[in-house]
Formats: structure tokens, sequence, C-alpha cells
């Protein structure tokens, strides 16, 4: 999938096009949710899911997002990333509404996300909080 906004920003599930490097430091020095993820976690990531990258005009990668899914009931939006010379822009958002469109042929039932204080960002993109978060359980890793 290409897409491409009248500003010159490109938008590309093509894997072979993401910056491994640069998605670890993003993602490792600056993303409250990763901080110090290892290189190795990263690439593991990138070869497990369904990557989206965001390039300007140049051809620069400055976002990042990817989705974990079996493809048929359930997807989980995650390491959404957006350089900090490029936000204010809509590009969250975008790519954002792109992973809802880009995935909507396979008719899942949920997809979910976790923000700490983007809300606003994807509720343009149509996602709402969760309707039973007492249903929900989660299993964290503690080292």
């Amino acid at each position: 999938m290409t897409a491409i906004r009248e500003d010159g920003y490109e938008l590309s599930t093509d894997a072979s096009r993401i910056d491994v490097g640069l998605v670890h430091h993003w993602l490792s020095t600056d993303a409250y949710w990763a901080l110090g993820v290892s290189r190795e976690t990263v690439e593991q990531g990138v070869r497990a899911s369904l990557n989206f990258g965001v390039f300007d005009a140049a051809g620069a990668q400055v976002a990042y997002a990817r989705i974990v899914s079996d493809l048929a009931t359930f997807a989980w939006l995650c390491d959404v990333y957006v350089a900090t010379a490029h936000r204010g822009r809509g590009l969250g958002t975008w790519l954002a509404g792109a992973v809802r469109d880009h995935l909507a042929p396979y008719r899942l039932r949920r997809i979910l996300l976790a923000t700490q204080d983007a809300h606003g960002v994807y509720a343009k993109a149509g996602f709402t909080p969760l309707p039973n978060p007492e249903r929900m359980m989660v299993l964290s890793r503690t080292s």
C-alpha cells in the first residue's frame, strides 16, 4: 500500500523501506512505552508485524507504526511514532486512519491500541475508549 498527501508525505507498507536503526532510536530514546528497548527486540517486532512508514518528500522516514494481527479477528496498533520535527501536521491521524482503512477488508472485531497522551489523535481516526475495561486483563513481564 502506498498513499501520497498533497504536501508530499508518502505512507507505505513496504517493510524494506523501514529504517530499523532510526525506529530503534526513536523508540528506545523518546517513546515512553519503549525506553531502553533493545535493537534486537525492535528488529524482531518489525519482522513479525505489518509495518507502516511515513516518508517526507525527500524520502526520509519521519513516522512509523506497526500492526500485530491474526488478520481474522484482532489487531493491535503499536509503536506509533512521529518524529518531533514533523509533529503537528496530522501525520499521526493520517497514519492511524491508513491502518484502519488497510485493515477494513479483514472485518476484524477489534483493533486495540494503548496511549497515554494521544487520545485526540486516535479519536479523529474513529478510535474510542475501551467500552468494557473491566473485561480486559493483562499478563505483564516483571523483569
